[in-house]
This record gives C-alpha cells, sequence and structure tokens, in this order.
C-alpha cells in the first residue's frame, strides 16, 4: 500500500515550515468567514491540526490508514478537534458540503491518468457550496522533467535510514522515486528491516489543468507558484491554484 512504510518516518523527512507555508497561503486566499474547510490527502494530519489550532472546523480525508492513525494520535497530542475519515478523493459524494477545500502536498500528482485528476475536479466540485473556494498544487513541468529525475536524498537516524532516489518516467512530465527504509525492527536490538516503495507522481501542462477545472465547471481559477501570489514563471517548481465554484 502506498505511504505504508512512509507513514513511519513521514513526519522526520518532511520539512515541517511547508506546513506553514500551506497554511498561510490558505489563509490569504480564503474568504474571512470561510468556517469548514475539508483537507484532502491530509497524510499525518499536520496541516489539519494546524487548521483546527486556527480556529477552522476540519475534516481531514486520506486513503491510508496509517497516515490517519497518526494523525489521529497527532490530534490528541496537540489538543485540537479534528474528524479524520478514511476515503477516496475521487468520490466525496458522502462527506456532504463545504465551504473550501484544500489539496497540498502534490497529492494529485498521484493520480494515474488525466481521467483520475478530472474525476476528482469534479467530485470537489459537487462537495463544494456555492461560491466555495477549491485550492491545491501540483508539481510544475520542470520540476518533474527538469529537477527530480537523478534527484538522490539520504537521511538517517539511531532508528531508522531512508534513501530516496527519483527516475524519470515512461510517460510524459511523469516521475518514479523509489524509496528504501531501514526500520528497527525492535527499539531494544540492532536489527534493520528493509522495505522499498515505489511512487509514481505525474503533472499536465498549466493549460490542461485549467481546461479540467473548466470541465468542472469551476470559475475564476487563479494560478500563483511556489508558496508566493506570483505568477508562475517557466522555472517555477510549484503551481497552485485557486478556484471558485
Amino acid at each position: 500500500m502506498l505511504y505504508k512504510t512512509f507513514a513511519l518516518v513521514y513526519d522526520e523527512v518532511m520539512d515541517p515550515f511547508l506546513y506553514t507555508e500551506w497554511l498561510n497561503f490558505t489563509k490569504r486566499h480564503l474568504p474571512t468567514d470561510t468556517k469548514r474547510i475539508l483537507e484532502l490527502a491530509c497524510g499525518t494530519g499536520a496541516l489539519a491540526c494546524d487548521f483546527s489550532r486556527d480556529g477552522y472546523e476540519v475534516i481531514a480525508v486520506d486513503l491510508s490508514e496509517e497516515m490517519l492513525s497518526i494523525a489521529s494520535e497527532r490530534a490528541e497530542e496537540e489538543g485540537v478537534e479534528v474528524q479524520f475519515v478514511q476515503g477516496d478523493m475521487m468520490d466525496l459524494s458522502e462527506l456532504g458540503t463545504y465551504e473550501a477545500i484544500t489539496c497540498y502536498s502534490d497529492s494529485l500528482c498521484y493520480m494515474p491518468n488525466q481521467e483520475s485528476v478530472q474525476q476528482v475536479f469534479d467530485s470537489v466540485y459537487q462537495a463544494l457550496e456555492e461560491g466555495g473556494t477549491f485550492m491545491f498544487d501540483v508539481h510544475s513541468i520542470f520540476q518533474v522533467d527538469e529537477v527530480f529525475p537523478e534527484y538522490s536524498y539520504h537521511y538517517q537516524t539511531d532508528d531508522f535510514a531512508f534513501l530516496w532516489d527519483s527516475y524519470q518516467g515512461e510517460k510524459d512530465h511523469s516521475i518514479e522515486h523509489n524509496l528504501t527504509f531501514f526500520v528497527k525492527e525492535n527499539p531494544e536490538d540492532e536489527k534493520f528491516i528493509r522495505h522499498d516503495e515505489l511512487h509514481q507522481e505525474r503533472t499536465y501542462s498549466l493549460d490542461n489543468y485549467y481546461m479540467m477545472l473548466e470541465s468542472a465547471n469551476f470559475t475564476n481559477i487563479e494560478i500563483y507558484a511556489d508558496f508566493t501570489d506570483e505568477k508562475p514563471s517557466e522555472n517555477s517548481t510549484r503551481w497552485f491554484f485557486v478556484c471558485k465554484k
């Protein structure tokens, strides 16, 4: 299962400052009277907890039981209230409607094809209240085609080691991340167990995303880059979209 092992060390390898960046970007582009947020692909719940701490009513969805287990423990430890739900963002029909829906950390890039991305957009549109806001980010084509290939990142502590190597995928604007983990089987001994995972991501052109959003009936589509309120350039690595129903 995707993220099965990654969930164990996810918070160790993620830059915590990114959550602050996502929170600040969201707050800058949400109407000030927004109260209810649905966060898609919530992972270990760091951003969901930040939303809750900032006064929002938060429902957070993820496909991974392992991620949601860690997220629930986090919310309890931090004393914040978040409703965590296991679910697929391609079908939000049973989750009610919301004033705002977010999907960050390039989670949409994990969709296997353009049809799946379109299905997410259609599903989000139906789950938004009239006048609601949808915000998400994806990797830029520059990031996938120029930055990621041959990328290598290694990280270790006393309890685990993490190796991340990226290679060009077979499809246009796709990338494959080979993740290898060495995790202590038992804190009392020095035996490590190896786990391997393959994460595949794909992105599309700005025009394609815009077309899919319009097809889902979104309006007032604004596009920004790299956590700023500036328009994308040819070297932007992360694209941000803010759309209205």
